[in-house]
């Protein structure tokens, strides 16, 4: 049935703002990128891996409940070579970063950061 996972949908509350940080600071490759006039929304594809994240823009989108922690979708992990690395990179672009930890079961390096929009998103060492 399933097969694996295609995108991953992300609404944003500053397209220009957004698109620099997923395009520009964590360096995903732009497949495609339009703006649909009647809905006053951008929606722009990229490049993670074998997927890809949807970003859009809407006029007014309301804030997502995270903290206390909603039900749905928790969070958005991305895998990394070198997470020393890859959170210098992070810090030298202003992104705050919390202090790497180790999971428990499988010894993996792994931490979180948050997007424009509050977004949580991890890193996990390969």
């Amino acid at each position: 049935m399933l097969t694996k996972i295609h995108h991953a949908a992300i609404i944003c509350s500053d397209y220009k703002t957004s698109r620099n940080f997923y395009v520009n600071i964590l360096g995903l490759c732009v497949i495609n990128e339009v703006y649909r006039e009647e809905r006053d929304s951008h929606k722009l594809d990229l490049e993670i891996g074998n997927a890809q994240i949807e970003l859009f823009s809407f006029p007014n989108p309301p804030e997502r409940p995270s903290y206390p922690e909603a039900c749905g979708l928790r969070h958005l992990a991305f895998e990394v070579e070198d997470i020393a690395e890859v959170v210098s990179h992070m810090e030298q672009h202003g992104i705050s970063v919390e202090p790497v930890r180790v999971d428990e079961w499988t010894g993996k390096k792994f931490t979180f950061f948050s997007d424009p929009d509050g977004l949580p998103l991890e890193l996990y060492e390969r």
